[in-house]
This record gives structure tokens, C-alpha cells and sequence, in this order.
């Protein structure tokens, strides 16, 4: 075989190589496709506040919850009253927050979360902390991690500017209880448990304070 044959054969193979990881990175298209076109927005649809951004839905509403529902058309409306809010980056904070507030109420100290906490739910917290504190007792925990989160609902007045937003986790963490002895009462330090909550979260849209505060909390 001529040096040239083998120079074909060698240079046959790089293309079919490079074409397989070609396929493998961008997939493959059988015959012709049609372009996405954008659809016609109804009325019903603009009375509701279901818009659309660059020719589709707000992925950034509908990637959690659904078009048609009452939390999707606050949350419209909540856009509407304050076009920066970003819902992805609002449960990216929540996510955070959970760990925190959370582990600041395991380890009986509010103070770094004060500002995150409404009047109500920092003095529910603040009432089991000195219950505990008052019976001897101390907690030892470790937050593993947020398994789940999910939006779960969401509200907003129109009058007020008020919003909320309901989040569900469902957190993986180790905690016991000892009592003044020292001795476990309730726990196992090496076994993880998921602590589930729902978690509702207000800030008056608009406004220049863009800290939500954890007003509610439930199961």
C-alpha cells in the first residue's frame, strides 16, 4: 500500500472520529425541524398575568410552579411590581437561609438571623430556646444538607405590596438532646435524620430592603 493510500486511510478515520464526538456532544436531527415559533398569548392569559419573555413564559416562574396556577400569577405580579426579582436566585438564598436559621435555633442563638426572623417567629423560637436552657437541657447538631426544595405556593397583595412565597425542605441533619448530665436523652449522634418544615417567607415587593423574612413555619 502507497504512502499515500495510508495518509487517506489515517486522515478517514480522524473525520470519522471527530463526527461520532460531534454526535455525542450536539445529538443528532432527523429530518427537518421546524423552528420553535412563539405562541399567541390570549387575553385570558394577559388578564392573569401569565406574559410572555422573548417569545415564551417566564422559565424563570414556570421551572417552579406550574403556568397556570395561583402561585405562577402572583408571582407574575410580583415581577410586575418589581421587574428585577429573580425567583431563581430567591430560592438559591432561601436554600442558605434554611441552614441558618436553622442551626442558629439548634444551637440557641438568634442573633445572626435576627434580621431574617418576623416579630412572631423569632419569639416561637426564643420561647423553645429558653424552655430548653430553663429544663437544663443542650442540643448538639450537624446540618448534613437540603435534600429537597420546592415552591410550594405564593401570594401577594396588591394593596400592601406584600408578598409571600411557601417553600418546602426537607433537610438532612444529626442532633441529641443531653440533659444536665450529660446523658442523651433523644437522638443518635450517628444516625441522619430528615427534618421536613414549610417555610413561608414575606418582604414587601418593591421596596428597597430585598432581605425576606421567615413569617411562618410548619410541616
Amino acid at each position: 500500500m502507497s504512502s499515500s493510500a495510508i495518509q487517506l486511510l489515517v486522515l478517514a478515520g480522524i473525520a470519522v472520529f471527530l463526527i461520532l464526538k460531534l454526535r455525542n456532544v450536539l445529538g443528532t436531527r432527523e429530518g427537518y425541524e421546524k423552528p420553535v415559533m412563539p405562541q399567541d398569548i390570549t387575553p385570558e392569559q394577559r388578564r392573569g398575568g401569565l406574559e410572555v419573555i422573548e417569545g415564551g413564559p417566564d422559565r424563570d416562574i414556570t421551572d417552579h410552579a406550574d403556568e397556570d396556577s395561583p402561585a405562577a400569577e402572583a408571582l407574575y405580579a410580583m415581577k410586575r411590581a418589581e421587574p428585577d426579582l429573580n425567583i431563581s436566585e430567591f430560592l438559591n438564598g432561601a436554600r442558605g437561609a434554611y441552614e441558618m436559621i436553622l442551626m442558629a435555633f439548634e444551637n440557641g442563638d438568634l442573633d445572626p438571623v435576627r434580621p431574617f426572623l418576623s416579630d412572631d417567629v423569632y419569639d416561637t423560637f426564643a420561647g423553645v430556646i429558653e424552655e430548653r436552657e430553663r429544663r437544663g437541657l443542650t442540643v448538639e447538631a450537624e446540618f448534613i444538607g437540603v435534600r429537597e426544595l420546592a415552591l410550594v405556593g405564593a401570594d401577594f397583595d396588591k394593596a400592601t405590596g406584600e408578598g409571600e412565597i411557601r417553600l418546602r425542605f426537607v433537610g438532612e441533619m444529626t442532633s441529641v438532646v443531653r440533659d444536665q448530665d450529660g446523658t442523651i436523652i433523644e437522638g443518635d449522634p450517628g444516625v441522619i435524620k430528615r427534618q421536613k418544615d414549610i417555610w413561608t417567607f414575606a418582604r414587601r415587593i418593591g421596596a428597597d430592603d430585598p432581605n425576606w423574612q421567615l413569617v411562618a413555619t410548619g410541616e
